[in-house]
């Protein structure tokens, strides 16, 4: 008990339930987060986590308990994904509890989790995208669905936009801001995820054009606005200049699928279809990576590397060819001489 004690162990963390120790963690783990994660957290605890084990002592909590509750999560259809989520909260928050001297142990340390099932990666070809982007001619989204297929950006950082992120002599865009829904408050502009999402991404000639088009026409719409506008510089808007809705937004991008007869897939899948594009057509790993804003090209790689075919068919010929010994017979009056040699 002493050992315990000079460990950090005391009367109130052996009487410290779940759900009173979440509701204190929560804020602390949420202050470093952007508002959607942390929200995400709260319902996940609120969800998942506080009605199965809320009422058992923090100090008592084992990992058998801990893959019970997986065990119990995935029984009454709670999806793997969110269980894995589930996962993380525990793990994570059990985590600050050992650091603190709480508990001696993380019990959801080495939890089996379910794995996630292998889906295939839907994606528009080539040909496919010239169809959607027919498609959307005339959209008031038009600009939108071009820069989402030609750099690869998100959602959030296209809805982030703003016109002074466009260099149009030097033919880059400045990717600094995305633009998020905070349940309860709107959507707020927030930094992209990591260091490496800040980045610039190169613009071609046509698509400057379509982007020029795209702000005569929107200077169009703020006149007829008239008063009601809401000056927010935002490349893509709603139709009095405030934010777009990104909930909009994905209703209209189905429409357009279904509308041009493709596929159903996500939006954040013409993300995967823009690497895979510059990745098929010869544009290496880093550069990509690069215009993805991903932190390292083996991210990149990971992600996309069982969509890139065989760049080179005669592959094969060329190992033969490289490293395959050659017989070579030397003639001499009395005998012959046989030598293996490398090419």
């Amino acid at each position: 008990m002493q050992n315990q004690i000079d460990q950090g162990l005391t009367h109130r963390a052996t009487e410290l339930s779940i759900e009173q120790y979440l509701k204190e963690w929560l804020p602390i783990h949420n202050a470093d987060l952007k508002p959607r994660f942390g929200e995400r957290n709260e319902q996940i605890s609120r969800d998942y986590v506080i009605p199965y084990i809320g009422k058992c002592k923090l100090h008592d909590l084992r990992l058998k308990d801990v893959e019970g509750l997986y065990q119990t999560l995935l029984k009454r259809g709670i999806s793997i994904r969110n269980v894995r989520y589930v996962h993380f909260v525990l793990h994570c928050s059990l985590g600050y509890a050992v650091r603190h001297g709480m508990i001696g142990q993380n019990p959801a340390h080495g939890a089996k989790q379910p794995k996630l099932p292998q889906t295939e990666m839907r994606i528009l070809d080539q040909n496919e995208v010239t169809q959607f982007l027919i498609c959307v001619m005339g959209n008031r989204n038009e600009a939108l669905y071009h820069l989402a297929v030609k750099t690869g950006m998100r959602k959030d950082e296209l809805l982030g936009l703003k016109w002074f992120d466009l260099e149009w002599n030097s033919r880059y865009l400045r990717i600094l801001r995305q633009a998020q829904r905070v349940p309860g408050e709107g959507i707020k502009f927030v930094d992209p995820n990591t260091r490496a999402g800040k980045r610039t991404t190169p613009l071609g000639r046509t698509m400057l054009q379509i982007l020029s088009e795209h702000k005569r026409k929107q200077q169009l719409g703020k006149a007829v606005a008239g008063e009601r506008w809401k000056e927010n510089n935002l490349v893509f808007r709603s139709s009095i200049g405030t934010p777009q809705s990104d909930s909009n937004l994905l209703k209209e991008f189905r429409s357009l699928l279904e509308k041009a007869g493709l596929p159903k897939i996500r939006f954040h899948n013409l993300r995967h279809t823009a690497a895979s594009i510059m990745l098929n057509n010869g544009r290496n790993f880093i550069e990509v990576s690069k215009m993805l804003g991903h932190s390292q090209p083996s991210t990149t790689m990971n992600t996309y590397a069982h969509l890139i075919p065989l760049m080179h068919n005669d592959i094969g010929d060329f190992m033969d060819e490289l490293i395959t010994p050659i017989l070579i017979e030397i003639g001499e009056t009395s005998n012959q001489t046989t030598e293996v040699i490398g090419k």
